[in-house]
């Protein structure tokens, strides 16, 4: 049986236009990288007056955090924090607290990224003065009570002032480095009579 040219022709032409309108989109599709309607950055919740404290196996307070406003984000899972205060009290080590303009914590809750207006109060105890640390940004991994930064510092302690760009400093030796451009000045205290 064989088919007449006049019902042969609309099939092929069928057929030619499907092929094409196959090719036509695997073409687009590799021009455009598969794009995809941008996925937004809008909070699934948000919370006012935030306060969460952390306790240790012993049930005494080791840490806790406030914010003016925390934001989380579905999208990529971010969480955001407005005006952030961490205060970190641990066993035989002075109070630490840690204020800025912003952060961001890690999905995992162990990591806070502090940026603008950054200021770390050590408070004073036996024999040392309060030591104050100001930069731009900070990185605190909680875990390792470990404080970074690549940014300009400026650490004052009673009567010393020392700068430098790039900084670590270990709560729990109370050690830091300063990395480069580190400048220092001292300046006794004026004796009466």
């Amino acid at each position: 049986m064989r088919l007449p040219a006049t019902r042969l022709f609309p099939l092929l032409l069928m057929l030619a236009l499907a092929a094409l309108t196959f090719w036509l989109e695997l073409v687009v599709r590799e021009e455009e990288g598969i794009r995809r309607p941008p996925r937004r950055h809008d909070p699934d919740y948000i919370i006012d007056r935030l306060m969460h404290t952390r306790f240790n196996a012993q049930g005494a307070v080791e840490s806790m955090l406030a914010a003016k406003t925390m934001l989380h984000y579905p999208d990529d899972d971010s969480t955001d924090l407005v005006a952030p205060r961490l205060v970190q009290t641990k066993a035989n080590q002075p109070r630490v607290t840690v204020t800025a303009d912003r952060a961001t914590l890690s999905q995992d809750g162990e990591e806070l990224f502090l940026y603008d207006n950054v200021l770390v109060v050590r408070e004073s105890r036996a024999g040392q003065p309060e030591t104050r640390m100001r930069t731009s940004f900070l990185q605190m991994a909680r875990a390792q009570s470990v404080l970074r930064t690549d940014r300009d510092v400026v650490i004052t302690e009673a009567d010393r002032v020392l700068s430098g760009r790039g900084m670590e400093y270990h709560s729990d030796s109370m050690q830091f480095h300063l990395r480069e451009r580190v400048r220092g000045r001292y300046q006794p205290a004026k004796r009466d009579g």
